[in-house]
């Protein structure tokens, strides 16, 4: 029998357009969803909206509609946005839906039957924005809110409470023994502090508003919205209507939520549940909150980010991508589109892009298309392989905790490997010397490295993967694929596709100016450009000599140039060179090169440059060098040597 699964996001209250906030906690859930899949786990992922509540009733009555049409047109927003992010979703629940008003009903009947919920009156501070009474304790100065910062108002009505203090030290005893039950850890010492201070029983009845479930038997109360919206976790998986589900599902559910609604949710729910003897949640995961850059996200302010926006003008991958690798889960984390714009041009463009682009060039060029098998023991194949294994394992661990910036920390240092090996194995070189044996183990190694890499990246960026997928020539989806399955080795003898761009590479200085495209239009084909014919003594008057490059410094200034000392042979000399993106100081530094002796000199970012180094480069539709490699000689040369 698989092992079960079942993970939930908050559902989101349709009041507003879908925000960061909540494409961050439906990726997360999604790309854990997805993870466990190819785990082998029999996964359900919940998510929905919350529809009832004195907000909605406000909202609904100020733009003339009734709530039941208000929430219809709003909760749409939310399944177009898991469409465009590509949420692999197996239900989308609303409060206001049949089924979810029969087992909010039920869920109060039994508990007034068994006496912990009764009736009385409550008197109180009440926050209206969070549909909340807050005690004195946990009051914000000038009796604020602690959540949202607005004033509390004074309220006393009739109410139905829950005995949630008969329960608590049930609660801490679970908790105490279950150290994950909330996560991450500052969560769960908060909310132990929580419990073992004076949780009172809890007002769970509202007589103020008429949009909500009304209670069975005493209908001028309605639920409370959060009693209300917390029990969806459970309709959601058949409570009532299918009891087999409920049986399969529940006992392993984890709730992820943002850190303002952890009392709910760690507090308030797992009380319920067990009042009703039910499991408590395994884990309720809370994440931070997302400024941005380095200011909280406001209306007024006009920095809301629209996930809407990213995904089109960056691709939806690429986004997902930037919001699970930037910040530690768990911590608050600031967007800054410049920092995504840097996360696709190095990470996704540079190191995945470049490595697939490489490598599948290589195995049409020297392979055939197909490709090769492995052979020998060469003790840096040994060493990638070593590292991919691990990689499987060091993931594995990672996601257990929710840490998905680790676990993409491993998988890009595994990618990052596989582009150090072409640098250290050269097979352009192997090819020209005949080492056909030596070429095909290098270019093996090289396919399974992509291979894995498509099947570890497929969670977090799954149509890029899919593309990946099929550009070496697998059959099928490596979402179908299980992990533990992975075998280094079985990928020799397919036939690879033609390479296409994965990640193309945003111009900085059209990014600038607001002229980025959207990845999903038709890339062009570029015809190379072609400068003026000359003649043989206008080639001649480039004087073109043998180098070697002694050093190599950063240029505070600049993002691109590198300060390079070049030995000539008769002279030793400063050029600037723009290669930054492609090569760390220490690998340049001894390389011979080709330099143009003759060109006039520049200052460039504050340095005199006397000369220019030579380089070959791929380019994308844009323009954008993607690759590049300095032009060299094959033989040990005299420094100073003419090149004609």
């Amino acid at each position: 029998m698989k092992k079960t699964f079942y993970i939930t996001t908050p559902i989101y209250y349709v009041n507003d357009i879908p925000h960061i906030g909540h494409a961050y906690t439906t990726i997360a859930c999604d790309v854990m969803s997805r993870y466990k899949r190819m785990k082998g786990f029999d996964a359900h992922f919940l998510t929905g909206t919350d529809e009832h509540g004195q907000k909605i009733q406000a909202a609904a009555e100020a733009k003339g509609m009734t709530p039941q049409e208000l929430v219809d047109k709003i909760h749409v927003n939310f399944k177009e946005l898991w469409k465009v992010l590509n949420i692999s979703n197996d239900d989308f629940i609303r409060t206001t839906e049949p089924r979810h008003v029969r087992v909010v009903q039920a869920m109060f009947k039994k508990l007034m039957d068994q006496e912990d919920i009764y009736k009385g009156s409550y008197e109180g501070w009440y926050c209206v924005p969070c549909e909340t009474y807050v005690p004195e304790s946990g009051m914000g100065g000038n009796r604020t809110c602690p959540d949202c910062g607005r004033p509390l108002t004074m309220m006393r009505e009739e109410s139905y409470f829950f005995k949630a203090s008969k329960y608590v030290p049930q609660l801490i005893e679970h908790y105490e023994k279950n150290l994950q039950g909330v996560m991450p850890r500052a969560r769960y010492n908060e909310i132990m502090s929580f419990l073992r201070g004076d949780v009172r029983d809890q007002s769970v009845s509202r007589t103020t508003l008429k949009w909500g479930i009304p209670i069975p038997g005493d209908e001028k109360h309605v639920v409370y919205v959060w009693f209300d919206a917390l029990i969806n976790y459970a309709t959601a998986v058949g409570y009532l209507d299918a009891p087999e589900m409920f049986q399969k599902y529940w006992p392993v559910v984890r709730h992820m939520v943002g850190k303002d609604i952890i009392r709910f949710h760690c507090v308030i729910w797992p009380l319920m549940l067990l009042a009703l003897g039910n499991n408590v949640p395994v884990s309720v995961v809370a994440h931070g909150w997302w400024t941005v850059d380095g200011e909280k996200m406001s209306k007024s302010k006009g920095n809301v980010v629209d996930p809407f926006k990213m995904a089109e003008l960056y691709g939806a991958d690429a986004f997902r991508y930037f919001l699970l690798r930037e910040v530690p889960f768990g911590n608050d984390g600031d967007f800054s589109e410049s920092a995504l714009v840097g996360r696709i041009n190095s990470d996704l463009a540079n190191d995945l892009g470049n490595l697939l682009n490489r490598t599948l060039q290589m195995i049409v060029n020297y392979a055939g298309g197909v490709a090769p098998k492995g052979g020998g023991d060469d003790p840096l194949d040994a060493e990638v392989r070593a590292l991919g294994e691990a990689t499987l394992g060091l993931v594995d661990k990672t996601m257990e905790t929710f840490s998905y910036d680790e676990a993409l920390k491993h998988i890009w240092a595994f990618i990052g490997r596989g582009n150090k090996y072409i640098d250290e194995t050269m097979p352009w070189k192997l090819r020209k010397e005949d080492q056909g044996e030596r070429l095909n183990a290098v270019l093996h190694t090289l396919y399974e490295v992509l291979r894995l890499s498509a099947l570890l990246t497929a969670p977090y960026i799954p149509e890029s993967a899919e593309k990946l997928w099929k550009q070496l020539g697998l059959p099928g989806s490596p979402l179908t694929e299980k992990l533990d399955d992975f075998r280094w080795g079985e990928g020799a003898g397919t036939k690879v596709a033609k390479a296409e761009v994965l990640f193309p590479r945003i111009d900085l200085e059209q990014w600038r100016r607001g002229q980025v495209q959207p990845p999903s239009a038709p890339e062009a084909t570029v015809e190379p450009e072609h400068e003026p014919q000359i003649d043989i003594e206008g080639f001649r008057s480039v004087e073109m000599r043998v180098a070697r490059i002694l050093k190599a410094e950063e240029i505070p200034k600049s993002k691109k140039l590198y300060k390079l000392e070049v030995d000539l042979g008769y002279e030793k000399r400063t050029i600037c060179a723009g290669i930054k993106p492609f090569f760390k100081p220490e690998e340049l530094t001894g390389k011979r090169v080709v330099v143009v002796a003759n060109l006039k000199s520049a200052k460039l970012a504050g340095v005199e440059s006397n000369g220019m180094v030579l380089a070959a480069s791929t380019r994308d539709a844009s323009g954008a060098a993607e690759s590049l490699a300095l032009i060299a000689p094959t033989s040990d040369v005299p420094l100073g040597s003419r090149v004609s």
